[in-house]
């Protein structure tokens, strides 16, 4: 009875590990790596993701411009805001601002002081030069200008943002597409393994969307509340510089 089990021991051992096997019989299958599903992709699939390189790369570009842009800006404002606040003279507080050219508020500051200067000098010639509105009229201006300036380049992060999913879903759809269509033409039997690599690279232009896609909602997010905080200390410098030359300067 123990030799009649061995035998059939042996008999299913070779049965699983024999000719039968694929491994046994051609070794281990090779896995495709993502360098080469993208070499043997379609040409479409090659477009799609070569543009969504694009855009990630200019996302982080971005990124890291704004990132270090608006940090000097926030840093040289809270400067000169100290500055202005403890000086008592306007030529100090513009002598603080010419060192401090990223901060947006130093710069509203310069355009509502050299106005302010043209006023008074066309007063002491007897020129009818106007008022506090040109002072004002001037803040706004500046105001905008910088707003311009700030905001530059987010766009592109909320348009990164919004397209890059659907541009790689076109890609998954269409390299699906070509997988099965290359499937439902071919003679031979129909496995996973002649569709899979089709389906891996479709999938993968589904991936590399998100990859470009998050980080730009996420740093576009994070810029505008940073954007926000420096739109509201210029809103309220203009005011508070206004109602200096109101009161002690243009009465």
């Amino acid at each position: 009875m123990p030799t009649v089990i061995h035998t059939h021991l042996y008999s299913f051992a070779q049965t699983a590990g024999g000719a039968g096997s694929p491994t046994a019989a051609g070794g281990a299958r090779h896995v495709p790596t993502i360098l080469e599903l993208m070499v043997q992709a379609t040409i479409p699939v090659k477009i799609v993701v070569a543009i969504l390189v694009i855009f990630s790369i200019a996302s982080w570009y971005i990124i890291g411009y704004k990132y270090l842009y608006l940090r000097g800006a926030s840093v040289q404002t809270e400067r000169f805001l100290k500055a202005f606040y403890e000086t008592k003279q306007l030529n100090v507080a513009a002598e603080v601002a010419a060192k401090l050219p990223k901060s947006p508020v130093s710069q509203i500051f310069r355009a509502g002081y050299e106005e302010l200067r043209r006023l008074r000098a066309g007063n002491e010639a007897g020129e009818d030069s106007g008022g506090i509105e040109n002072v004002e009229r001037a803040l706004r201006r500046a105001t905008s200008s910088e707003m311009i300036t700030i905001e530059s380049m987010l766009p592109f992060l909320a348009t990164t943002g919004s397209t890059a999913p659907f541009i790689g879903l076109f890609g998954t759809v269409y390299g699906i597409m070509h997988a099965f269509l290359q499937l439902s033409g071919s003679q031979e039997q129909s496995t996973i393994d002649r569709v899979g690599p089709g389906i891996a690279e479709a999938l993968f232009t589904t991936a590399i969307g998100l990859v470009a896609a998050i980080p730009a909602v996420m740093a576009y997010n994070f810029f505008v509340r940073r954007i926000r905080v420096l739109s509201n200390e210029m809103d309220g410098f203009g005011n508070d510089f206004l109602n200096i030359v109101r009161r002690h300067i243009l009465k």
